[in-house]
């Protein structure tokens, strides 16, 4: 079979007219370089983080989802130079960064407020009132209740965001939230309310739901592994 060569007047029929069949694929800019670590102002315990997370994996690019969890936290979200920062530890480009965060519900392109409330609204949730629950907490944050239920709202006062969740994975706590990455359940209306009070005064957020209180099954006390007597282990 002969090479394929483009030509300014071929038009594939019944089908619309693809440039890479007829002038080819023109770059819409040059390519991104991987930036120098020299270049750019990481700071030291995000540059650490990150090699620590890269040190786990035989190839590099593996520690993309820590190294970015390392970013949303040190900035609160995934900024463009805090990723620029993780490119040049990792020595990969921002692009390559970028791609992964936006493939993730949990990783921020924009800014969020100093809190974020996950409430989640699979049918475990959904059954025992997860809509319900995402309403009391748009209603006590002032968030907008069709934004929350469509990517995330932020508060009246730009401090909160609120976001429904299709599924957290705890649904022995259903109906539960996610307050900053930690799991609070079972909920009710009532708790949204003292819920958004206390992340606004720096409160303790409802120590009495909050999951890592939990004892474990069985108890912990005589278990042989460290990972349960040292505290550190399911649940601490």
């Amino acid at each position: 079979m002969d090479d394929f060569t483009p030509t300014e007047d071929f038009i594939s029929p019944g089908l619309p007219v693809d440039q890479a069949n007829t002038t080819g694929r023109e770059p819409l800019g040059d390519p991104q370089e991987v930036p120098e670590l020299s270049e750019v102002d990481c700071p030291d315990e995000l540059r650490e983080a990150i090699e620590a997370s890269m040190a786990l994996y035989p190839d590099h690019k593996s520690a993309s989802i820590p190294a970015l969890w390392a970013v949303q936290r040190t900035y609160g979200w995934c900024t463009p130079e805090g990723m620029r920062q993780a490119a040049a530890v990792m020595k990969v480009t921002p692009a390559y960064l970028e791609s992964v965060a936006s493939f993730y519900d949990l990783f921020r392109l924009q800014p969020s407020g100093e809190s974020q409330v996950l409430v989640c609204t699979n049918i475990s949730c959904w059954m025992r009132g997860g809509d319900e629950l995402l309403d009391a907490f748009c209603e006590a944050s002032g968030a907008d209740r069709g934004e929350a239920g469509h990517g995330g709202a932020m508060s009246a006062d730009g401090e909160i965001m609120i976001s429904g969740f299709e599924c957290l994975g705890a649904c022995d706590l259903a109906p539960m939230a996610s307050v900053n990455e930690r799991y609070f359940g079972p909920l009710e209306p009532a708790d949204a309310k003292t819920a958004i009070n206390q992340l606004r005064t720096g409160e303790d957020v409802l120590p009495d739901k909050l999951l890592a209180a939990r004892p474990l099954p069985g108890g912990d006390q005589e278990s042989s592994d460290e990972r349960l007597t040292s505290s550190k282990g399911p649940n601490r």
